[in-house]
């Protein structure tokens, strides 16, 4: 029994050096599988104040083509489209309403330096430029993930349920591709531009190391954004049909803060500084009231053109907004009996019906055709009221005339009664 003992230990030792080799050469292997794994991501800051610039950095499989992917990881916004297009397959417009409350308030794709070219070109197609087509040209079609997942619901609109104020009859959900196909289209309607959605500014080593320099700019949401990193390491085209080989880095986060006067307006998507609409507010008030509206005509175009508000955010705002400015301006116009409350009251009756279709509308057209629009009515308005200025028009209406005198009869004996 003793002599058993004693050779079990001899026999282990033989076993582990005729097994050692093998283990030490499937070290290398395991090194070498390293490099073919997951690239790493790093950041050189982890909190902005209102946007700024940082870097991100790290290493990826040699030879692979990298994409940043970020966006903002705890504020959404709501994107809509209407399909009032013709289809050139079909030749009927479908009348479709596509909607979604969860597109991410911020969203961009950082691509290789060398599709610089491929944005340049982008972008002087203007407004005409498609999303997907440009995301497949330069390669970024890899790194789409975050809206592809986000919930779209669709509707067979109807000229009459718009009317009615219905957005239509909900269909049933897209499937996976279906639906990724139209987030690509609202991405395009919420952010518009391309530098807004695409930059190239990641450079790769031979080894595999990168790194870009990414601006966020002021004025967007506040809190926790994501980062990620997709390296395309082999595209295989069969036909009509490609396989993208691609591995995925860990998410990285940092902040942006904002701090007051400027506030994040969560309808909007996007921060302002409350100082600037306020003052411009108050200077627009002053001459719409003297025009005998509330001023809402002058300041939806002024807040499109200063700051980065959806159109149909501002149309909604300046509504009620109207409602301060209407307030005192009926009080002071009543005191010095300027209202005829008959004619008023009709009126008003027919501004129900007006503003019971007109936001429902709104959501159905683009920023280029509510400018269009808006941009004509304007023109139209200020053409009447130049031509009711000139001298033939005033010494051939003699009945506006007298409502001038009568106006200012009224002006000066409420003035007198008052002193």
């Amino acid at each position: 029994m003793n002599i058993k003992f004693r050779v079990l230990p001899i026999i282990a030792l033989a076993m582990a050096l005729l097994f050692a080799p093998q283990v030490r050469a499937e070290q290398p292997a395991a090194a070498a599988g390293a490099d073919a794994g997951a690239p790493t991501i790093n950041l050189d800051k982890t909190s902005l104040d209102n946007g700024g610039d940082f870097v991100i950095s790290g290493k990826a499989p040699a030879g692979s083509k990298v994409y940043i992917e970020l966006w903002s990881a705890e504020k959404t916004v709501k994107a809509n489209r209407f399909d009032g297009k013709k289809d050139p397959k079909t030749g009927k417009i479908p009348y479709k309403f596509y909607i979604t409350q969860e597109m991410p308030a911020f969203y961009k794709i950082v691509a290789p330096v060398e599709m610089a070219g491929a944005l340049d070109k982008a972008k002087t197609a203007g407004s005409k430029w498609k999303y997907s087509e440009v995301l497949k040209e330069i390669g970024a079609d890899a790194a789409y993930t975050i809206p592809a997942k986000i919930q779209i619901d669709n509707y067979q609109a109807t000229i009459m349920a718009s009317i009615l104020g219905s957005r239509g009859t909900l269909l049933p959900p897209m499937d996976a591709k279906a639906s990724k196909r139209e987030s690509m289209k609202l991405v395009k309607v919420r952010f518009r531009s391309v530098g807004n959605l695409l930059s190239a500014k990641v450079e790769t080593a031979p080894d595999g190391s990168y790194s870009a320099k990414v601006s966020i700019r002021s004025g967007l949401a506040p809190g926790k954004y994501n980062a990620r990193v997709t390296a395309v390491t082999e595209r295989i085209k069969e036909g009509d049909k490609e396989t993208v080989k691609k591995v995925t880095s860990e998410v990285a986060s940092f902040e942006n803060k904002i701090a007051f006067p400027t506030v994040y307006l969560s309808t909007a998507g996007t921060s302002i500084n409350i100082i600037w609409p306020f003052l411009l507010a108050s200077a627009v008030t002053i001459f719409g009231v003297l025009m005998g509206a509330g001023g809402g005509f002058i300041l939806n175009p002024l807040l499109l053109m200063f700051f980065p508000l959806p159109h149909t955010v501002v149309a909604g705002t300046v509504m009620p907004t109207v409602l301060f400015a209407q307030g005192t301006g009926i009080y002071n116009y009543s005191k010095i009996k300027f209202i005829n409350w008959k004619l008023g009251c009709g009126i008003g009756c027919a501004m129900l019906v007006g503003g019971f279709i007109g936001p429902k509308l709104t959501e159905m057209i683009t920023l280029d055709q509510f400018k269009f629009l808006f941009g004509w009515v304007l023109l139209i308005l200020a053409a009447l009221m130049f031509w009711q200025t000139t001298p033939g028009y005033l010494a051939n209406n003699k009945k506006e005339q007298a409502i001038l005198k009568e106006f200012k009869k009224r002006a000066a004996e409420a003035a007198k009664a008052k002193g």
